[in-house]
This record gives C-alpha cells, structure tokens and sequence, in this order.
C-alpha cells in the first residue's frame, strides 16, 4: 500500500474572486466536489457548530487550522484554538507568531522556542500538533531563524514542527528590498542565508531534511513576484505580491506577464519535500493544504479563479506524488 498524502484546502482558498462571499456550507460542498481530501480553518468564534454540520453534511473532515498570535498577549487564545482543534478532529493547528509581542519588541529565538514548547504541551493534551508557520509578517520571515528555534526546541528534547509555506520563500529571491526585512538581506548576500532550493545549503532543503515539516501550505509563487498592484492597503502600500497564477490568466485577468518556467523553483520545493515523505518512514509531514487566497498581499483585485488554481495545482501534486511514489523506496 501506498503512503498517504492527503491534499485539503484553505477556507480562504475557496473563492473566484474576492468579491465571491460564499457562505460555509457552499465552501465545504465546492472543497468537496472538486475532489479535496479534507478542510482546513479554525472556525470562528461563535461558528463552530456551522462548521461541524458542513462536514458531516459532505463528508469532508476539518484536518487542520490556523491563526496568528501575539505574545504576551494571544497565549490563551492560542490554547483555546488547540481545544477547538481538537473537537473538530484536526491533526495539526498552523501558527502564526508575529515579529513583534504585544509591547512592540521583537520577539527573540528564546522567546519563540519557550512559546512552541508550551504550544506543543496544550497541543499533547488535544491530540493536536502545533506547527509554527514559515511566513511574512512573522518571527520566521527572517529564515535563519527558523533553524536556530528548531535547535533550541530540540535541545529541550521535543521535536520541531513548522508549517511550510515555501511562496514566503521563493518571492524573495532575487527580491533585495524584501530581503531587507529583518536584516536578512545582509546574511543573505554573505551567503549564510540560501533562498535558491536549487543551490546548496539552502533553507528549504535543510528544513525539509532535519524532518520540520509537519504541516505544509501550497502557493505558488516565483523569484521576485511581481507586486500586487491591483491591490494596496489604507495607507497606499500595493500587496506584497506572494502569489502567482499556477493556470495562465486569460487577457486581463492578471497585471503582469505569466511565464510558467518561472515556477521551477517553488515546484522543485515541492519535489524535494514529497521526495523525504516518500523515503522516510518518521516522516512528519501527513498533509498538504491548498492556500492561493484573495488577500492583498496575494489574489486581491485578480481576475482570474484563485480556486481553479487550487484545483490545478492540487491536481499537479498529487501526480507528481504518484510518479515520486513509483520510483522512491522508503527509509527508516
């Protein structure tokens, strides 16, 4: 019998547009129809009964969720969504740790591993594994850090758990104005920081081989993405841009010019993380969720369907999941 990999979808994820307002019964049946293993949300507050119904309505289990926290302010919150978590039978609850704590100062290495420890304490009590996210706007978006946290985590004798999101990753390369947040600009023209998963040495790959994945989301995205222009913030700013059409846009469904060979190194991530899933037995990676979504920094003012892209790409994974299986013997 084959390994399992299992491929949901993000609730976000579920939309054309985002002028698209569907209700939750509507996302689960689309998630469902389109072929999807599971679901992926932390239902809000007041809403979790809706969401329960939607999955039993149609058959699509809630295998993961997710948020972004504070800390010195978020720890309950945290721990209430690992009990949530748990009631709806989700295996893993994404992470989110903001560089900032609730004073305003950024969080430290120490600070983020006391957090994961205490996370992953709540998360034993649940049955939940916690799983701290690779993402902007976050302690990890400066990703030399993501393995000092790793080796503080393991230096207490637990195991790390990350959730991959590689876009994060692959639109900063070649991108020196978004390798200046946190200072990773500097490490990464030294060469202690590698964002190319083709080069060696680089951070994807090293995650990926000290077995941290536990959790991964699927965005396509390339080498200096090209910012959102069709979408800005109150004060003006345009979308990070952190996503890139998987599917070619029609004319006038997307502001810059589409060229798939560009998406060689965000697939390549991904050959190389379902490659370590099918060799390795300890494997910590179960599940891979679907998350091209209409916020600013990704799909907002686009024209083309960001569920189709889902669906596309999901599609994509899971033969490049079946050919890796054909030809990969597993190791303990």
């Amino acid at each position: 019998m084959g390994k399992s990999l299992l491929i949901g979808i993000t609730g976000n994820s579920i939309t054309n547009t985002d002028r698209d307002n569907f209700d939750v019964d509507t996302r689960f049946r689309m998630a469902k129809e389109a072929g999807f293993d599971y679901y992926d949300k932390t239902p809000p507050t007041g809403e979790l009964d809706v969401y329960l119904k939607a999955s039993e309505k149609h058959a699509l289990p809630i295998r993961a969720g997710g948020f972004y926290y504070t800390l010195g302010r978020d720890e309950p919150l945290l721990e209430w969504h690992l009990r949530i978590a748990k009631e709806v039978g989700a295996l893993a609850q994404n992470v989110q740790i903001k560089t900032l704590d609730v004073n305003g100062k950024p969080v430290t290495d120490e600070e983020v591993a006391e957090a994961y420890l205490m996370a992953t304490e709540w998360g034993d009590k649940c049955g939940v594994v916690p799983c701290f996210e690779v993402h902007i706007n976050m302690w990890s978006e400066h990703f030399g850090r993501v393995s000092r946290v790793g080796r503080l985590v393991e230096q207490r004798g637990a195991k790390f758990n990350i959730t991959l999101d590689h876009s994060h990753v692959i639109f900063k390369i070649d991108n020196p104005k978004e390798q200046e947040i946190q200072n990773m600009r500097a490490d990464v023209e030294s060469g202690r920081v590698v964002l190319d998963p083709f080069k060696q040495g680089n951070v994807t790959s090293e995650w990926i081989d000290r077995n941290y994945v536990g959790h991964a989301h699927a965005r396509p995205s390339v080498p200096a993405n090209p910012v959102n222009i069709w979408a800005k913030y109150p004060d003006g700013r345009y979308g990070r841009g952190v996503q890139y059409p998987f599917l070619k846009p029609g004319p006038g469904e997307w502001h810059a010019e589409w060229n798939e060979a560009l998406l060689a190194p965000w697939k390549e991530v991904m050959r190389q993380l379902l490659t370590h899933h099918a060799a390795h037995s300890n494997s910590a990676l179960g599940q891979i969720s679907m998350e091209m979504i209409p916020g600013t920094d990704y799909g907002a003012g686009a024209k083309y369907s960001i569920f189709e892209n889902n669906i596309a790409c999901a599609n994509w994974i899971r033969g490049l999941w079946k050919d890796i299986q054909s030809t990969t013997s597993t190791a303990a």
